[in-house]
C-alpha cells in the first residue's frame, strides 16, 4: 500500500472525536499526517498545521472534519495544494463546495475516512 500525505481538516485532541480517531487510524497505516487545527501546536507526536494559507507540503487527501461554513473560509488554499482527493466524512458534505473542488480538477469522495482505511479502500 503506497503511503499518503493526508491533510486533517478539523483535527481534535479529544480521543472522542472522528478526526482524532482518524489521525490514529491513518498513522496506523503508515499514512503520514497533517492534523489542521487553528489552536493546537502538536497531536499525536504531530506538528500542527494552524493556518492552511502557508501550508505547502505535498499531500495525496485531505479528509474533512469541519461543517461547510468553515471550509468554505479555507477552500481557496485547499484547492492551491492540488491533493488527489478531498474526502468529505458524514456530517461535512457541502454539494457548492464539493463541486468547486472538482472543477479544479480534485477528486471529490463523500465517506468515512474510518471506514475506507478499514476496509482497505483509502
Amino acid at each position: 500500500m503506497k503511503n499518503k500525505p493526508t491533510l486533517i481538516l478539523g483535527a481534535s485532541s479529544n480521543p472522542e472525536r472522528y478526526s482524532y480517531k482518524a489521525q490514529k487510524l491513518l498513522k496506523l497505516y503508515n499514512h503520514p499526517t497533517f492534523p489542521m487545527n487553528p489552536t493546537l501546536t502538536e497531536l499525536q507526536g504531530d506538528p500542527v498545521v494552524n493556518d492552511l494559507s502557508s501550508f505547502d507540503e505535498p499531500i495525496d487527501t485531505v479528509t474533512v472534519y469541519v461543517r461547510p461554513a468553515i471550509l468554505e473560509t479555507m477552500v481557496g488554499d485547499l484547492i492551491r495544494l492540488k491533493p488527489n482527493r478531498v474526502i468529505f466524512n458524514p456530517g461535512t458534505e457541502s454539494p457548492k463546495l464539493e463541486t468547486k473542488i472538482a472543477d479544479a480538477g480534485i477528486e471529490v469522495n463523500e465517506a468515512c475516512t474510518l471506514v475506507l482505511l478499514n476496509t482497505s479502500q483509502f
